[in-house]
């Protein structure tokens, strides 16, 4: 960003954003609404394109990550097994005053500068009181603070329906569908499974335009692996990105006060153990990589890794990364989380699906397996004409389970009967086992699109001579091209002008560009509306075009001009872009 002071970047954005259809603030004839902002032809362009930038990187580049798409609305019991009914919560504090409503840590930071994030109720009321914290609005007390829940609560189905809820993540449709996409892959690991999709997010006081909405895009995958196998199977991916240096500050380290980040490469991180598995410390690479192909200089990017308070319910570690803006100094724009095996665990507690993996092993091996079998002759004498029934639902269940049961009980339950040990005869067989069943681990990326748009323009935007220039890396611009005519009046010449300019634009689009023509104002004007938006090329057609066929292509960054043969203008885009554009 040049120009402008800081408070100058924002608003120039802003100004920028709703003059150009990139983004404004939703239900404006109606007074606005926090939390949610409305896209434009330009703003969806330029989602899109960080949407396709984002599959590129981590699903279509390699072979490990595939995609799906699954429902916004989830019925309730899916966020009881994940742990959001009771952990998806913020705290909050009301002035007694006005009744205003705020995020109780966020407030405390912003008036007395001491971080309570992860904090009781208690203990953030404490710093209230001893700080003299009032409500910035009235000046009024605020009372006690207390958490709430963050989901979207709707019903599924008319009149008194199901309890459902809005999904504030991909990851819960990816845990459900895991055996699903395991078999469709051939049941093998490691495997990740990717999402783009609208959540949700019942924010308390949103703020800070397009970083806290109550309603956005997340780009996720859960990448599933063997813990056992981790540091063999991530080796050769690793080798991609292990010289790749990226910024991070360790949790360690910010509990010793310490305030910027070391630099390692990638394999030093394994290698040091600061990351938990080589899983996390590759895809943090990747994302390294990609962020840094938005635009973003290295300097202005970090990771922070999360204190245990601070780490979400179900991660045993995670990274935030990070970029600095002018306008709000270090945002978080990923997540990088190690789930273990939480959620699968939980979602096969709660549905009692089989969410395993099967292990096979390279050869055989024989094991002593205990076994539990029904003794129909012992169960007739204690059960008598309940013996058949019994025997039935006993014979659903496998020996090896019987024993388990019976072993860690001392009599087996059926139907709210206790069957004695006496009623099983067991047995020690000799197994040759080719596998196990085991509950893969989880390392899960998160991007935030609106977040990431909000990066992307800040670091685009410039101004030259005056006027503005959205320095969009090409593969993100909203159109590849914008085509002009010199003159668009009435005389023969300027029509054959209008009728090339017209013929060169749907050229270019039917081979996949994407393309604006524009022949209103002068053409200085006209330039001016491309850079303002970050259309990386524009034609212009003139009289010289009419005579030798070449037409003037300019440079939205270096503004400098070049003649192109008309018939070689595709080609000449091509390579300029180094593959298809669509």
């Amino acid at each position: 960003m040049s120009g402008g002071n800081e408070q100058d970047v924002y608003s120039n954005i802003l100004e920028l954003a709703k003059k150009r259809g990139i983004f404004w603030g939703s239900f404006e004839i109606y007074g606005g609404l926090a939390g949610f902002y409305d896209f434009g032809p330009v703003g969806v362009l330029l989602k899109r394109g960080l949407i396709d930038a984002w599959l590129r990187t981590f699903v279509y580049s390699n072979d490990l990550v595939v995609e799906v798409e699954t429902p916004m609305i989830n019925p309730r019991i899916v966020f009881k097994a994940s742990g959001h009914e009771e952990s998806f919560m913020d705290p909050v504090v009301e002035c007694l005053k006005c009744g205003r409503i705020y995020r109780a840590d966020h407030l405390i930071k912003e008036a007395a500068g001491v971080e309570v994030e992860g904090w009781s109720p208690e203990e953030m009321r404490k710093v209230i009181v001893e700080h003299g914290i009032k409500c910035p609005e009235c000046g009024g007390d605020l009372g006690k603070p207390f958490y709430t829940l963050l989901l979207f609560k709707t019903e599924i189905g008319p009149y008194k329906g199901e309890v459902g809820y809005l999904r504030p993540e991909n990851a819960q449709g990816m845990f459900i569908n895991f055996a699903n996409v395991l078999r469709m892959m051939r049941n093998k690991l490691p495997l990740g499974i990717a999402q783009v999709g609208r959540v949700a997010r019942n924010e308390i006081s949103p703020r800070q335009g397009l970083l806290r909405l109550r309603e956005f895009t997340i780009m996720e995958f859960e990448f599933f692996f063997d813990p056992e196998e981790a540091s063999k199977e991530s080796a050769e991916y690793i080798r991609e990105v292990e010289d790749r240096k990226v910024r991070v500050l360790t949790s360690e380290a910010r509990l010793k006060g310490v305030e910027e980040p070391a630099e390692y490469t990638v394999r030093e991180l394994v290698e040091k153990g600061i990351v938990k598995t080589p899983w996390l410390a590759y895809w943090m690479g990747v994302g390294e990589a990609f962020v840094e192909s938005l635009g973003v200089p290295r300097e202005k990017v970090r990771f922070i890794e999360k204190h245990p308070h601070e780490r979400a319910h179900y991660s045993l570690q995670t990274f935030d990364q990070e970029v600095y803006t002018e306008k709000y100094g270090w945002i978080e724009v990923a997540g990088y989380a190690y789930r273990t095996t939480y959620d699968l665990s939980r979602h096969m507690q709660y549905s009692k699906a089989d969410l395993t993996f099967f292990k096979r092993y390279e050869k055989p091996v024989e094991r002593t397996v205990s076994k539990a079998y029904p003794d129909p002759a012992r169960i007739g004498v204690l059960y008598g004409e309940g013996r058949a029934r019994i025997m039935e639902k006993l014979a659903s269940r496998t020996p090896e389970d019987l024993y388990r049961e019976l072993s860690g009980k001392g009599y087996v339950e059926v139907e709210g009967v206790r069957i004695p040990p006496d009623a099983f005869i067991v047995k020690q067989e000799v197994e040759r086992v080719h596998g196990e069943k085991i509950i893969p681990h989880v390392v899960e990326p998160s991007f935030g699109v609106e977040r990431l748009l909000y990066v992307v323009l800040e670091h685009a935007y410039t101004v030259r001579d005056g006027k503005v220039v959205l320095r969009l890396p090409r593969h993100l611009a909203p159109y590849h091209v914008a085509v002009f005519p010199l003159v668009a009046g009435r005389r023969p010449e300027h029509a054959r002008i209008v009728e090339v300019a017209r013929d060169i634009y749907r050229r270019l689009v039917k081979k996949g560009f994407r393309a604006i023509y524009d022949d209103d104002g002068s053409i200085g004007r006209r330039y001016a509306r491309a850079d303002e938006v970050g259309v990386p090329f524009a034609v212009t057609v003139d009289y010289q075009t009419l005579e030798d066929g070449t037409v003037t292509v300019r440079d939205r960054d270096t503004a400098l001009q070049e003649r192109v043969s008309v018939d070689r203008l595709e080609e000449y885009f091509l390579e300029k872009y180094g593959r298809q554009p669509l």
